[in-house]
């Protein structure tokens, strides 16, 4: 086969960091959900004394530590890969993007570092007060960590407080609150913390429900555990997922604000207009300019993106063709994140009335629907994070820097070398680590749960020295 070489060694490029984070994002994700998880579960047993919360907490324990694991595997080879297929973006927007990335070092590594090994081990060697202290600064950590890794990628969305130098093209800082607090950040934020509270909680409720699926299906009363452990996810999915659906519409009034062409991208809409449809299904076609088979709503496209019937809504044609975003990938990754977000909160609000009724732990039809959606909020993830991310191309640093002129003079045969090694280790990998959490959550939560193996404790040491790697790239 010819050697690859100019846009096809920039695809490859693209194709193998979307690889890399489509795989490192579920982790870090899982991370920040489950640590809140986790010291709520300490919290109430510490508060109530009831051995079943410290039951629950041994037991997620054990797959947080796999799960943070996996994510600092996952995360190792990003930072590289900027060096490697992205030298252009790095030296242009690295003196942005850098203290960024190092203010996350010098906050949530820290924090991490210090307190995971304690979380982790600690249990027996230290006094409980300081242990849930150590299990709040992890879960704290996460948050932290998610939030400059999120500052950066919202400043690459919505650049603003720089300047860009002359004749190098780099991006100097003039304004490190507008830098940090840029306008798209706060709403990212929030959408991205409570994307990570949902996925985690479906990912409890869908154990939850296994077991009380099982324990029907052989004649038995469930646990307390498994009762405890599947209301509080319910509870969890039927106050986040409506706060969600909230969050991604002020999400998307700020996107239409600052990038009305991602948002025509996404809607499949050509002609700007007001009292526009929104579109249900379609099949954009670039080329033709038109979005075929279309089943709309009249109106509702104004009505969701601007509050208003008349409001105007942005066409793609309002753009020139080199900067309109491939459409026919966001409609439907966006149209799968919002499908996926509103079972996820219907499932959440159908839990409440059945709690209502007495009936939580014996509907058939919510148990096997939450055991169905169980990866759903990850799924749901990194089809936002698509939306995200390809919505913005073809920028790296949205209509000021452009991914063909951020790339590496790198040769295509060495980009394909280093993406198939990646997919056959991630492929070993994160199978092996699958398997093992797959086969922990087989096994109910049971009485003096023992969390992770307390008899290797320098473990915790490699882990949190580690840390940093794995906090790196939510975004």
């Amino acid at each position: 086969m010819p050697p690859v070489t100019g846009l096809d060694a920039l695809f490859l490029a693209r194709l193998q960091f979307a690889f890399t984070v489509g795989f490192h994002i579920v982790f870090p994700a899982f991370s920040i959900g489950l640590a809140a998880y986790l010291a709520v579960l300490e919290g109430l047993w510490l508060k109530t004394g009831r051995q079943v919360y410290l039951d629950l907490f041994r037991y997620w324990l054990r797959a947080f530590s796999i799960v943070f694991g996996m994510g600092v595997v996952s995360g190792l080879v990003m930072s590289y890969e900027f060096g490697t297929n992205w030298a252009q973006f790095s030296q242009k927007a690295g003196p942005i993007l850098g203290p960024l990335l190092g203010y996350e070092v010098m906050t949530a590594f820290f924090l991490e570092a210090g307190f995971l090994g304690i979380m982790l081990f600690g249990m027996n060697k230290v006094g409980k007060k300081l242990h849930f202290f150590a299990t709040c600064v992890v879960s704290l950590g996460t948050l932290i960590s998610m939030s400059w890794i999120l500052s950066s990628n919202s400043w690459m969305q919505t650049p603003q407080g720089y300047a860009i130098e002359p004749g190098t093209g780099r991006f100097i800082p003039q304004d490190w609150w507008a830098i940090v607090f840029n306008p798209s950040f706060p709403f990212r934020l929030v959408h991205m913390a409570l994307a990570a509270f949902l996925s985690v909680a479906f990912v409890v409720g869908g154990v939850g429900a296994w077991h009380l699926i099982r324990a029907r299906r052989a004649g038995r009363q469930p646990t307390e555990a498994v009762k405890i452990m599947f209301s509080m996810a319910m509870w969890m999915a039927a106050i986040v997922g409506p706060l969600q659906i909230l969050a991604g519409d002020a999400h998307g009034l700020n996107t239409l604000k600052y990038q009305p062409a991602k948002i025509a991208a996404m809607e499949g809409d050509w002609e700007s207009e007001g009292y526009a449809p929104e579109l249900l299904f379609g099949i954009p076609d670039m080329e033709n300019e038109v979005t075929r088979y279309k089943i709309a709503i009249p109106y509702a496209g104004s009505l969701i993106l601007t509050h208003s019937l008349s409001g105007k809504v942005p066409g793609l044609k309002d753009y020139p063709k080199d900067q309109r975003a491939p459409s026919y990938v966001v409609f439907f990754s966006f149209r799968i994140m919002i499908a996926l977000g509103v079972l996820m909160a219907l499932a959440g609000l159908y839990s409440l009335w059945l709690r209502w009724r007495g009936a939580l732990w014996n509907s058939k039809l919510l148990q096997r629907a939450v055991l169905i959606m169980t990866p759903a909020g990850f799924v749901a993830l990194l089809c936002g994070w698509v939306t995200t991310e390809v919505g913005r191309q073809p920028f790296t640093v949205y209509g000021l820097l452009r991914t063909v002129d951020s790339a590496s003079p790198v040769p295509s045969a060495s980009i394909w070398g280093t993406l198939v090694i990646f997919v056959i280790v991630y492929a070993i990998v994160f199978a092996s680590g699958i398997s093992i959490l797959l086969r922990g959550f087989a096994q109910e939560p049971h009485s003096n749960e023992t969390g992770p193996d307390p008899r290797h404790p320098q473990r915790a040491a490699a882990m949190a020295g580690a840390v940093s790697d794995n906090a790196g790239t939510e975004a």
